[in-house]
């Protein structure tokens, strides 16, 4: 492997801002992590990450070398043409920043596009930034696709080894392979090297998983907020309004929608009661139910949407 180092340069502001703020918080920062395009049911992490970009105070630490890691053919950055030449584009942008709180409270954010390439060295030039940044926690998020109804509480599974920072919950799955991404290979890599990780995964309803929901984003950071003591109430009220209207979105679409769509999402909220009421309820999805898959349900949801903006 390639020198790790080589994929990122720090920021000399942005580093000596933090090692001010270690001065101050002798046990450590929390960072928290999140990639563009992998596995994010209901834009879960996005709306974190952009909330806490737009709305607290953060600066660049350390950047991570885009040009090496991000295949520009499969995700093409934007360009801007006006008239007779092009005028704007879009670099992408993988980072490190230090963030404050609502109280000042220093964390870092690691955010941009998935890595495309050298995982391994990038999970390696990752575990040198925690260490050298003094790291204590660091924490990943995502939502992922489930069959649960969006008419019950949003469930999550926790993962890594301090599931203890979130209590009350426990994973429905005993064993499962799915394909890799450089989110859940960081996670493994710290692991092993002895630092503490905590990840939380959102179940997003399946039938909406294409769309924002921000129900699924407010869960999750209430989650990591428990965890980490970060205070974060006026991004918490924002999810909260948009949850709100969401909801209420979604409801008048399946009240106006036919009877098969209703029952199919009746048939989810059955099962997902069913299984808060069993003794073994960590393992929902090991209930018995006679109801439509979530790939039925997907289709049946998208093509009364796709109906009403037929008909609009």
């Amino acid at each position: 492997m390639l020198d790790p180092q080589g994929l990122y340069a720090w920021e000399p502001k942005g580093l000596t801002a933090v090692d001010m703020a270690l001065a101050q918080e002798s046990a450590g920062l929390v960072m928290l992590y999140h990639f563009e395009g992998y596995i994010d049911a209901g834009d879960t992490g996005d709306q974190i990450v952009d909330r806490l970009l737009d709305s607290l105070p953060n600066q660049v630490v350390a950047r991570f070398d885009h040009d090496r890691l991000i295949d520009y053919r499969a995700r093409r950055p934007l360009l801007t043409f006006k008239r007779d030449s092009w005028t704007d584009y879009e670099v992408p942008t993988l980072d490190v920043r230090l963030v404050q709180d609502a109280t000042g409270a220093p964390f870092l954010l690691l955010s941009g596009p998935e890595p495309d390439v050298e995982w391994e060295r990038f999970a390696a030039a990752v575990q040198q930034v925690v260490e050298r940044l003094g790291v204590r926690l660091s924490v990943d998020f995502h939502g992922i696709p489930m069959g649960v109804p969006h008419t019950r509480p949003v469930g999550l599974t926790p993962h890594g080894n301090r599931t203890d920072l979130v209590p009350g919950h426990r994973s429905p799955f005993e064993e499962a392979q799915v394909p890799g991404s450089a989110e859940s290979l960081l996670e493994y890599r710290l692991a092993e090297a002895g630092h503490d990780v905590l990840g939380v995964a959102a179940h997003v309803p399946h039938y909406i998983a294409r769309s924002p929901y921000p129900d699924a984003a407010l869960t999750v950071l209430e989650a990591i907020t428990a965890a980490t003591g970060l205070v974060l109430p006026g991004i918490a009220h924002s999810l909260r309004t948009d949850a709100h209207r969401t909801q209420t979105e979604i409801d008048r679409q399946i009240r106006e929608g036919d009877e098969e769509l209703v029952a199919l999402v009746q048939g989810l909220e059955h099962q997902y009661d069913a299984a808060a009421g069993a003794e073994t309820r960590g393992n929902m999805l090991a209930e018995p139910a006679d109801i439509p898959s979530a790939d039925e349900l997907g289709r049946q949801f998208e093509r009364f949407l796709a109906e009403r903006e037929g008909d609009a």
